[in-house]
């Protein structure tokens, strides 16, 4: 059975940094195409950052040049670096494995499994 476990969400202020982690366990990281989301209030899940099968990363616009995803294959886990955070970017940051596509898609149903998501806050 496949599980992702998020931690490394926080309470921070405006231009700070933070750095997610996902740990995969069941399944080899190197072999699902690998992606972060995120949640606020009211809104619907968004594609943040995403690293297909042969480490190609991709990002949401508004995050490019700010976060950087990453894999460590030894560790089994996938990374999520952000900095100069912002307030809008205050969400749950969920964790998204694809066993069925070898780029990431920005749409989450295309995703066969998920992290419980972990809490980042962005004060101004």
């Amino acid at each position: 059975q496949v599980q992702l476990v998020e931690s490394g969400g926080g309470s921070v202020r405006a231009g700070d940094s933070l750095t997610l982690s996902c740990v995969v366990s069941g399944r080899i990281v190197s072999r699902y195409t690998m992606a972060w989301f995120r949640q606020a209030p009211g809104k619907e899940r968004e594609f943040v950052a995403g690293l297909g099968w042969i480490g190609r990363t991709y990002y949401a616009d508004s995050v490019k040049g700010r976060f950087t995803i990453s894999r460590d294959n030894a560790e089994n886990t996938v990374y999520l670096q952000m900095i100069n955070l912002k307030p809008d970017e205050t969400a749950v940051y969920y964790c998204a494995a694809a066993d069925r596509f070898l780029v990431p898609t920005p749409n989450p149903k295309d995703y066969n499994y998920w992290g419980q998501g972990t809490q980042v806050t962005v004060s101004s």
